[in-house]
Parts: C-alpha cells; sequence; structure tokens
C-alpha cells in the first residue's frame, strides 16, 4: 500500500516483513527494503518515522516476518550534477596517469573518495575537478565516476571512470574480482602462519554503527596475505583483497588479533603508535591492477609510502 504525503513530510509506504528478512535488525530491514544507507535508515526509526505493528520500536529490534511496517520516508534529495559541484583543490592529491577512459591517483592521508553525508573535508572527486579532471556521469550523484573507494585514513592508488563505457567496464571488473588489488600494512604481532587467507564474513557491527565485524550472516569476505617482514613488535605484510567489503582488511586482522599498527578504532595499541608517530592505521594501498576499458590491455599502478608511514617503518627497522 503506498499512500502520498506532501513533498515536505516525504512518502508513506506499509507492508509486511518479507520472510527473507525474518530475524533482522529493524534498521537493517529498512535499509534493505528502502535502499536507504543503514545510517539513514537508523535515524528514521530514532526519529519515530518507523512503526511496527502500529508501535514505535528501537532500532536495534529484530523483527519477524509477516510483522506489519508503516515507514514514512524522507523526501528525495535535490540532484547534484557534476555542473554544479564546486571544484576544491586537494593538497597532495597526485595524478599517477590520465587518459579519455579514466585517470588513476594517489590518494592521500584525510581524504575521502567522494562527498557523503557528515563529511565536509577534501575529496578526491572535488581535487580532481579541481585539476579540470572530467569524471564519468554514471553512478548515483555524489559520486559519479566512482568505481571503488579508500578508507579516509588510508592512502595509496585508486582509479576513477572518465567515460560511461570505463565506468560500465571497471565496476564490472571490481564485481568480478578481475581487478588485483594489493595493500601494504604494519599489523601487530607476528600472524601464524605468516602466510594465509582469511576467509571470514564481513557485516555491521553488532553495537556499534560507525564500525564492521566478522559476523555471520555477513558478506563474504576474502583477504589473502603474506607476511614480508617482522619486527619484534610487529610485521609488514602483502595483501591481496579477493572480496572489496567496507573496512575489511582492517576487520579480518582484527579478528585475528593482530590490528593494524595504529587503527585504535579496532583495538590496536596507542601506546605503539604514539612510539611511531602514527595517527592512523597503518595502511596503503600500495599497486593497482585491471584491464583498460579501451585497450583490452592489463596496466597496474604503484604508489610510495607516503612520509608518516616510511617513518614508523624506519624506526621498527632501527633505522631512526
Amino acid at each position: 500500500m503506498t499512500r502520498p504525503q506532501s513533498p515536505n513530510t516525504g512518502e508513506y509506504r506499509a507492508l509486511p516483513v518479507p520472510d527473507g528478512l525474518d530475524g533482522q535488525r529493524l534498521d537493517q530491514v529498512i535499509s534493505r527494503l528502502f535502499g536507504l544507507s543503514r545510517t539513514a535508515a537508523a535515524a528514521l526509526v530514532e526519529e519515530g518515522e518507523v512503526r511496527v505493528d502500529g508501535v514505535v520500536r528501537p532500532k536495534s529490534e529484530r523483527t519477524k516476518a509477516g510483522a506489519w511496517l508503516e515507514v514514512t520516508l524522507p523526501p528525495p534529495p535535490a540532484p547534484v550534477s557534476p555542473e554544479t559541484a564546486i571544484p576544491r583543490p586537494v593538497p597532495g592529491l597526485r595524478v599517477l596517469y590520465s587518459d579519455d577512459d579514466i585517470v588513476v591517483v594517489d590518494k592521500p592521508v584525510g581524504v575521502a573518495a567522494h562527498p557523503s553525508p557528515g563529511w565536509d573535508g577534501p575529496t578526491v572527486t572535488a581535487g580532481l575537478a579541481a585539476m579540470g579532471q572530467t569524471i564519468a556521469t554514471s553512478g548515483a550523484p555524489e559520486r559519479q565516476g566512482v568505481v571503488h573507494r579508500l578508507d579516509v585514513g588510508t592512502t595509496g592508488v585508486m582509479v576513477l571512470a572518465k567515460s560511461e563505457m570505463a565506468y560500465s567496464l571497471l565496476k564490472r571488473a571490481f564485481r568480478e574480482r578481475t581487478v588485483d588489488k594489493r595493500y601494504h600494512a604494519v599489523v601487530q604481532g607476528h600472524p601464524d602462519p605468516l602466510r594465509g587467507t582469511i576467509d571470514a564474513p564481513i557485516g555491521r557491527h553488532p553495537t556499534h554503527d560507525y564500525k564492521w565485524a566478522v559476523v555471520s550472516g555477513g558478506k563474504p569476505s576474502i583477504t589473502h596475505y603474506n607476511t614480508l617482514e617482522a619486527f619484534p613488535a610487529a610485521s609488514l605484510v602483502d595483501v591481496r583483497l579477493e572480496t572489496g567489503r567496507t573496512h575489511q582488511i582492517r576487520v579480518h586482522f582484527a579478528a585475528l588479533r593482530h590490528p593494524c599498527v595504529g587503527d585504535l578504532t579496532y583495538g590496536a595499541d596507542p601506546t605503539l603508535a604514539a612510539r611511531l608517530g602514527l595517527t592512523r592505521q597503518w595502511l596503503h594501498a600500495y599497486s593497482l591492477g585491471f584491464t583498460h576499458p579501451s585497450t583490452g590491455k592489463y596496466v597496474e599502478f604503484r604508489s610510495d609510502y607516503p612520509d608518516d608511514l616510511a617513518n614508523s617503518l624506519r624506526i621498527l627497522r632501527g633505522e631512526a
């Protein structure tokens, strides 16, 4: 049943909880049914815009199949086009390669891939606009041309699409796992075995909305790693991602009790981070390889360690 409301009050929707969502958290049910982010869905529940069998329930409550949902959805956001986006120079953002179809950048720390609610800091897309780079218009308005992302606190290689063809082919390549994504990370302690695969599903953390965790029912997530160098308190590892979940490397190594050094969100030792001069996780996307969407040839791009990560390595090696 659908009952349109005024543009200022959003749209009223009422429907039963599908069998496939039985037992899931209320905010997760709203997110999946209406295509909202988990944060937006939780906000709707907390604002009293969601009722279950006529009663406002907490966002963490588990739903039952067949329960009657009533939801007042927020009005759709005003469309944002590349023409109205405000270019913003980003210090440290470097273009490693550019042609008519793709642009490959070296992303510095403290920069998001694209605009998002609650983030008013620098973004890769705004930085490229300031450089005169034109990005594909495919994708959601705030992330047009973006085919994959790096965390704000993660540095390294990113590729964005400049042509619509490149956007479609690169999105498919990431989805079909044919892109070779390589990271270097310094993790606490020494993983055992020194080389292996972490195959553990990742989903939203059950008690912290801003975190992710290894949880039953999460999305399949596979991380391959190989220890490159061992220090008394930490190890430098080469990581290849088979999947690309949010915070995947950080979550997987934290689950092994070997969090990325400096990653206080996922349990890293603050004393070690301070000794190494780190204010973020030691994680760097150092290599990205894929089939060029236009030429059909395999291309690979690499990024050197930024100063903060390189300096912490020198300390671990006793060179500084």
